[in-house]
């Protein structure tokens, strides 16, 4: 018996069922074989390129020196010197008696205030006062001797040798009293100058004798500041008017003085040349002796650019600094000129507004691109 076309037929229809149900696959197989894997491969090698370049731009970064840079600003500079003085009065005097006797009065004490003139003590007057009559009394006596024999001699009575012996006698006894009189005002002892008694000497009923000490004066509403300097500062402090000087005993208040005198001679141990500096002192706070700290202005430059003195480097035998400009430095080559504290002046090879290398300027080279970490506008700014 012949079998049946209809199994074959069902056959046919279930494979066209499967190919027709495994298009989708394979459409869905294609396109991940010809258009999602190579576009990943695309993407994954894009992502290693990125990655790569990153990498390797951060290898470049970390490779760069990093620096700061200082800003040249013009600033006033100048150059000092800090030198040892000594404040001394203006005028210091001793007072003496200029003639013997007992104190019979004493007006003042150590401290009082003094004018020109006024009375510091008193002697015993007497018996100066009884000299002083006596010659008086001579005196008259002559020169009414004096003028009778003139008279005779008119009359021809007496002769001229004699005139002349009354007329000297006349002369001799005039000094005498005037002698007398200029001893009894001695006794009246008087102040020679405005000032401040710094120690009396003498108490009432005390002797004195000719030149023994009364009392000693100061001057000290004026001072003299005494400073030894240098022959070789001699021409800067020539050329200088003021002085700013800080006296340590008062709190390390500031004053400021004129300049009075150099002597011409200096010492012969120390070679120093003593300058007086005039200083007012109205309300008498400085004592005399007490030390005194001068700052001596060398140099000044109203406008000048300063760089500090550890940013200065040598190359090729030329002094320079390294500038920044767009991450990228030059050494340029600079003349120096004086120092002020920690800056040294520049006088040529920089312009305001260049970046000067302060840190790390060490370890670069001329023409080297370096990472500038700061920029800073003045070295007080590296410390906050």
């Amino acid at each position: 018996m012949e079998p049946t076309p209809r199994p074959r037929k069902a056959w046919k229809q279930t494979l066209l069922r499967i190919v027709w149900h495994s298009i989708p696959f394979a459409a869905v197989t294609i396109a991940v074989l010809f258009v999602v894997l190579p576009l990943g491969r695309k993407i994954t090698a894009q992502k290693a390129d990125l990655a790569e370049q990153q990498a390797g731009q951060m290898k470049k970064e970390q490779s760069l020196t990093r620096v700061i840079t200082l800003e040249m600003i013009p600033e006033e500079l100048a150059e000092t010197i800090t030198l040892p003085g000594v404040a001394k009065p203006w005028k210091s005097l001793q007072v003496v008696s200029e003639v013997s006797g007992k104190i019979m009065e004493k007006n003042i004490d150590d401290g009082s205030v003094v004018n020109q003139g006024d009375i510091l003590a008193i002697l015993d007057k007497r018996d100066y006062q009884n000299a002083y009559d006596s010659a008086r009394a001579s005196y008259e006596t002559a020169l009414v001797n004096q003028k009778r024999f003139e008279a005779l001699s008119e009359q021809q009575f007496i002769t001229q040798s004699q005139v002349d012996d009354a007329q000297a006698q006349v002369k001799t006894t005039r000094a005498a009293m005037e002698n007398a009189k200029l001893n009894l005002d001695r006794c009246t002892i008087r102040s020679p100058m405005k000032g401040i008694v710094d120690r009396s000497h003498i108490e009432v009923g005390s002797f004195l004798g000719v030149g023994d000490p009364v009392a000693k004066l100061l001057q000290i509403h004026q001072l003299k500041i005494q400073v030894g300097i240098p022959e070789s500062d001699v021409p800067s402090v020539r050329r200088i008017k003021q002085f700013d000087m800080v006296i340590d005993a008062l709190g390390g208040k500031t004053y400021t003085g004129q300049y009075h005198y150099l002597q011409k001679t200096s010492d012969d141990l120390a070679r120093l040349y003593n300058l007086e500096i005039r200083l007012d002192n109205p309300g008498f706070e400085i004592l005399p002796d007490m030390f005194v700290r001068v700052v001596v202005v060398k140099n000044r430059d109203a406008k000048g650019l300063g760089v500090p003195m550890y940013a200065l480097v040598t190359r090729n035998n030329q002094t320079g600094v390294f500038v920044e400009d767009q991450g990228r430095v030059r050494f340029a080559p600079v003349e120096t000129g004086f120092q002020d504290g920690w800056k040294i002046q520049i006088v040529s090879g920089l312009s305001a507004g260049e970046q000067v290398v302060v840190v790390g300027h060490r370890i670069i080279e001329d023409n080297e691109l370096v990472q500038v970490d700061r920029r800073v506008q003045s070295m007080a700014e590296l410390e906050q």
